[in-house]
């Protein structure tokens, strides 16, 4: 049987406060923020059952993974895995993450694993260049990968906590993605999903999730998908949330290849 993920995206960080905010390299949470974790920690109600937690190595995503699931990485002595895959689409400060050492001394002495940061492609993982490169066909590659990684794991029940722009190519799903500033995911949010079978990567959100968020309200097709894809990606470049040059074929047979073992995103 293949995993259930859990999808969250992180609380509210300082870069959501402003525009001007997006200057800040790899932001903290603000107070509220980290307020947010603890109703979603709170409520979040699949607590006992998670196996793994996964998240974006960027500061404010492993908080928020740290902070809202602090019981079951407590009981289960589990560690975060932080997963480069995961960073956000932009290559502003805000969405750049930190070199690998400074990662490690931020969460030194907690239940971090930063170990895929010290790989050769993890040491690259805040240059926003060649597979980590802010554009689509970058972005749509390093999160089939991610899917791909996810799951190949042993665990059945994953909580992965990344970004709001992220999202919308990491589940293939673009239903909303202009209700906030460059995402459709509010702070905090969760949705469930399932793979497709245990061989397709592919992630389909379960009935409960749908109806939680959507009601009765029917999900858009394969080509509407594509439509929306195309329009939201457009428009994230007019804003600077992305690059609309492509990655070479090099850096896509690259990805394919490959297999890991408010305001903004």
């Amino acid at each position: 049987m293949p995993p259930r993920v859990h999808l969250v995206r992180h609380a509210q960080g300082f870069h959501n406060l402003s525009v001007a905010n997006h200057s800040i390299h790899d932001p903290l949470l603000t107070p509220a923020g980290i307020e947010q974790c603890k109703t979603l920690g709170r409520d979040f109600p699949y607590t006992t059952e998670i196996d793994l937690v996964v998240a974006s190595p960027l500061k404010r995503t492993v908080y928020t993974a740290l902070y809202s699931f602090a019981e079951p990485i407590e009981k289960k002595k589990l560690k975060v895995i932080a997963l480069p895959e995961l960073q956000e689409t932009s290559d502003l400060p805000c969405d750049t993450g930190s070199n690998p050492e400074e990662v490690d001394r931020e969460f030194n002495g907690r239940p971090v694993d930063t170990s895929i940061l010290a790989s050769r492609d993890g040491k690259l993982w805040n240059s926003k260049k060649g597979r980590w490169a802010p554009n689509a066909d970058a972005i749509i590659a390093r999160a089939a990968d991610a899917r791909r990684w996810l799951l190949a794991r042993p665990e059945k029940e994953i909580v992965v906590v990344t970004h709001g722009g992220f999202l919308h190519y990491f589940t293939e799903d673009w239903t909303g993605a202009d209700k906030f500033a460059g995402t459709g995911w509010a702070n905090t949010e969760y949705r469930t999903y399932t793979f497709k079978s245990s061989t397709d990567p592919t992630l389909v959100e379960t009935p409960e999730s749908m109806e939680r968020r959507r009601g009765k309200e029917k999900p858009l097709s394969k080509e509407e998908q594509k439509n929306l894809q195309r329009s939201t990606t457009k428009q994230w470049e007019q804003q600077g949330y992305q690059k609309a040059k492509e990655i070479s074929a090099k850096w896509k047979r690259t990805a394919l290849q490959r297999d890991v073992g408010g305001y903004g995103c």
